[in-house]
């Protein structure tokens, strides 16, 4: 039986995470309170910032700006968009 948390994101039950996703507090704090449906979407917004940003996951920089974006877009709704991102129609 899958473990089930009540997403902060999704402001509903949802399937939890099998493993902890990120290093130390943050990483616990998702792990209790994110949705599988939820972290989906996160790793997609995560790619887009990567890949418009032209960001490195080992960059200390980078991983901190990610880690705060991750936080803003989990837990507080108002994540970055790219400078001129336009979603597509």
């Amino acid at each position: 039986m899958p473990r089930t948390v009540f997403c902060v994101h999704e402001k509903r039950e949802a399937e939890g995470l099998d493993f902890v996703p990120w290093p130390g507090e943050l990483g616990q704090r998702v792990f209790a309170n994110v949705g599988k449906p939820a972290w989906s979407k996160w790793l997609a917004h995560q790619t887009m910032l990567i890949n418009e940003n032209r960001l490195s996951p080992l960059d200390p920089k980078h991983r901190a700006f990610l880690a705060g974006e991750m936080e803003k877009f989990l837990f507080g709704g108002d994540a970055e968009k790219p400078a001129g991102y336009v979603p597509e129609a």
